[in-house]
């Protein structure tokens, strides 16, 4: 396992990842830091967690909307979508854990 040092929101974290994943990581944190920090920059929503959500909404519709008839993911069952969606959540749960503990 890998750990990177990254900031979202200005927030530094320490992710873990698998050893040759830390690019895919870095650019999943840097996706998500542009629509966190557009979201909060738009100001009309308040508080990091409802950005979060605000966020995380967004991003999967974009990924939902790749299931089209043309998508990249259009054979990927709703199912295996959960499934990958869930692995995504508690790798987050795990990043996150340590920062709750500062609220």
């Amino acid at each position: 396992m890998s750990q990177l040092d990254v900031s979202i929101m200005g927030q530094a974290y320490k992710l873990a990842c698998k050893e040759g994943q830390e690019q895919a990581l870095k650019e999943a944190v840097s996706y998500l830091d542009e629509k966190m920090c557009a979201i909060r920059d738009a100001g009309k929503i308040k508080g990091n967690d409802r950005i979060a959500v605000m966020a995380a909404l967004g991003m999967a519709a974009e990924l939902l909307a790749t299931k089209g008839e043309d998508g990249p993911l259009a054979g990927v069952s709703v199912a295996q979508m959960r499934q990958v969606l869930a692995g995504l959540h508690d790798k987050l749960d795990q990043a996150l854990a340590p920062q709750e503990n500062l609220f």
